[in-house]
């Protein structure tokens, strides 16, 4: 199945109130101590495909405002876990909650998007024809059709966010330049702009800094350094220096489980990630 891009789930018609709200009000999940501001809690899920087990029983929880780094080798089952996160893929067992009281296993992946999830896939996808500052535009929480996005002025405080957001992804000079020209760090960052525009508590990225320039990674780790505490990110990643530049915490995933978790010295100096990743 192809990926989601995220610009199908932005641009589709927000769900009338009664129907959104069906699914974000629910019983906080049972036996978990959420006093300490859990915003991710994944218990025991798994998820197979024709016979593969892509996740098995996998059990991880996040803090609000943390910045988790997750690692593990090709086949882990990193990207099914977002893919259930997210709504894109429904588990065949266990219990997936954002915060204390939303249950991700009962929304859809629009509800999933405006319940305060972020997903950012390792390609960047922006409107390389239109401006930076359009960009962001229509990336805007309120909910548009895109013809509508499209013809309609930001008022003053959609303007106010766009400088902002702009000023945190270090292309305010870049805001009247086509995207389409912007090097490929520069696009990294205007799709990350993006998702702020949208408000998310959440930050789901996929590899941000691949094909990166050594600059551009060191300010990609600025940057996500800069949003830790007021959103909550998990980063999937493969450039271990970058991880060792960002990581509070890491989370190894082997076989669709945790393998090991901790600071990243002390997942590398587990012998079962030296032998299963880091060793190879």
């Amino acid at each position: 199945m192809a990926d989601v891009d995220w610009r199908d789930i932005v641009f589709r018609q927000a769900p009338q109130s009664g129907e959104a709200t069906a699914g974000l009000a629910r019983m906080r999940p049972e036996g978990v101590d959420l006093s300490h501001g859990v915003a991710l809690y994944l218990d025991e899920i798994s998820v197979s495909f024709d016979g593969f087990r892509a996740l098995d029983r996998l059990s991880l929880s996040i803090d609000a405002g943390e910045l988790r780094c997750v690692i593990g080798p090709n086949g882990a089952g990193k990207t099914t876990m977002m893919d259930v996160i997210t709504g894109k893929t429904r588990p065949d067992s266990g219990q997936a909650w954002f915060g204390q009281t939303i249950d991700l296993l009962r929304l859809r992946e629009p509800e999933v998007v405006a319940a305060g999830i972020g997903r950012k896939f390792q390609k960047p996808t922006v409107f390389e024809n239109l401006e930076v500052r359009h960009n962001l535009e229509l990336a805007m929480k309120e909910p548009k059709r895109v013809r509508d996005a499209l013809h309609s002025r930001p008022g003053p405080r959609q303007i106010e966010r766009m400088h902002e957001v702009l000023h945190i992804i270090g292309l305010s000079e870049q805001a009247r330049r086509r995207a389409g020209e912007l090097s490929h760090g520069q696009k990294q960052w205007l799709e990350i702009g993006m998702l702020l525009m949208l408000e998310p508590q959440l930050l789901l990225l996929d590899e941000p800094v691949a094909g990166m320039t050594d600059a551009e990674t060191e300010r990609t780790a600025e940057l996500l350094l800069s949003l830790a505490g007021t959103h909550t990110l998990m980063v999937v990643e493969h450039d271990m220096e970058f991880v060792r530049a960002i990581a509070q915490r890491v989370t190894v995933l082997h076989e669709g489980r945790v393998l090991a978790e901790g600071s990243l010295q002390q997942v590398q100096a587990d012998e079962r990630v030296v032998e299963v990743y880091l060793g190879r």
